[in-house]
C-alpha cells in the first residue's frame, strides 16, 4: 500500500493489542464484578420458577446489558473526571488522565457502550429493565459526579444509583419491582455502599483533597462524618438484611448466618471509626467485599 512501510504495518496489530488493556481499564471490571453478582442475584430471586426451569437466554441478555451500560458509565465517568483523576495518586495511571486514551475517544466509547447496552436491555429484555439502567446512568453521572466536588453528602446521592442493580436483575426476572423483596435487596446494597466507600475515603483522604474531592468534610469534621457514615449504615445494615426472614423469604439458618455476618461487618466499621488508622480502612474494605457477595449467596441459596 503506497505510503505505508511495511513497519508500519507490521506496527498496527501490535498497538491495537496493547490498546485493549486500556479500554478494559475503562470499564471498571473490578466494580462490574460486584454489579453482575447483584444483577444476578435479583434476577435469579425475582424469577417465580425454580432453578430448573431459569430462563437462562433471558438471564445471559440481562446480565450482558447491564454490564454494558455499567462499563459505559465507568468509562464516562473516567473521561467526565479526566483531569481530578490526573492529580490522585490512585487514578492518575487511568488510560485517560494518563493520557493513552485521548479524551473524545473515550467519551464516545462510554457513548457507545452506555446505548448499546439500554437498547438492548430494552429489546432482548423488557423497557422496566432499560429504564431502570438508563436511570442508573444519567443520576451517577449528572447528580453524584458533580456532587463529589461539591458536597461530603456525595455518598448519599451515589448510593441511589449504586444500589439499582437487583431492582434491574428483579425486573428483568418479572416485569415488576412493585414488591417488598427487590426493595430489600436494594436497601442492602443501598446501606453496603457506605462503609465500603468510607473505607475508600479514608484510605485516600489526601489525594481526594488533592483534586478537590468533597467526599469528606476538611479538618477535624472529616474523622467524625467518615466513623458516622460508617457506622450507622452497618448497624442499620444488620436488621435489613434480616427483612427476607420476617417475610417468610428466608428460614433461620439465613438469619442466623446473616446475623452473623452483619456483626462482624459492624465490628470493622467501628474498628475504622474509634482507630481511624489506614489499616482499619484497608481491613474494612476487605471485609465490604467479603459481606455482600456472601449474603447474596446465602439468599440465592434460600429460595
Amino acid at each position: 500500500m503506497a505510503g505505508l512501510s511495511t513497519p508500519a504495518l507490521e506496527f498496527l496489530p501490535s498497538a491495537r493489542r496493547s490498546a485493549i488493556p486500556d479500554f478494559l481499564a475503562l470499564t471498571k471490571p473490578e466494580v462490574n464484578f460486584l454489579i453482575v453478582i447483584a444483577t444476578f442475584t435479583g434476577f435469579y430471586l425475582g424469577y417465580p420458577g425454580g432453578l430448573h426451569n431459569l430462563p437462562v437466554g433471558r438471564l445471559l441478555n440481562t446480565l450482558l446489558g447491564t454490564l454494558l451500560v455499567a462499563s459505559g458509565t465507568g468509562t464516562l465517568n473516567q473521561y467526565l473526571e479526566r483531569d481530578f483523576d490526573a492529580q490522585m495518586r490512585r487514578t492518575r495511571r487511568r488510560p485517560v488522565a494518563a493520557g493513552r486514551v485521548r479524551p473524545a475517544t473515550a467519551a464516545w466509547f462510554g457513548v457507545l457502550l452506555s446505548s448499546a447496552g439500554t437498547l438492548y436491555l430494552f429489546v432482548a429484555v423488557n423497557p422496566l429493565a432499560s429504564a431502570l439502567a438508563l436511570f442508573t446512568l444519567t443520576t451517577y453521572l449528572l447528580v453524584y459526579t458533580p456532587l463529589k466536588r461539591k458536597t461530603p453528602f456525595c455518598t448519599l446521592a451515589g448510593a441511589v444509583p449504586g444500589a439499582m442493580p437487583p431492582l434491574i436483575g428483579w425486573a428483568a426476572a418479572s416485569g415488576s419491582v412493585t414488591s417488598v423483596e427487590p426493595w430489600t435487596l436494594y436497601a442492602v446494597l443501598f446501606l453496603w455502599q457506605f462503609p465500603h466507600f468510607m473505607a475508600i475515603a479514608w484510605m485516600h483522604w489526601e489525594d481526594y483533597a488533592r483534586a478537590g474531592y468533597l467526599v469528606l468534610p476538611p479538618g477535624e469534621q472529616r474523622g467524625r462524618f467518615m466513623s458516622w457514615q460508617a457506622l450507622l449504615a452497618s448497624l442499620v445494615l444488620i436488621p435489613a438484611s434480616l427483612i427476607p426472614t420476617v417475610i417468610d423469604h428466608a428460614g433461620p439458618v439465613y438469619f442466623v448466618l446473616a446475623g452473623l455476618l452483619g456483626s462482624l461487618f459492624f465490628y470493622y466499621s467501628a474498628s475504622l471509626a474509634f482507630r481511624r488508622s489506614v489499616h482499619a480502612a484497608r481491613r474494612l474494605l476487605q471485609a465490604s467485599i467479603v459481606y455482600l457477595p456472601l449474603v447474596f449467596c446465602l439468599l440465592a441459596l434460600e429460595k
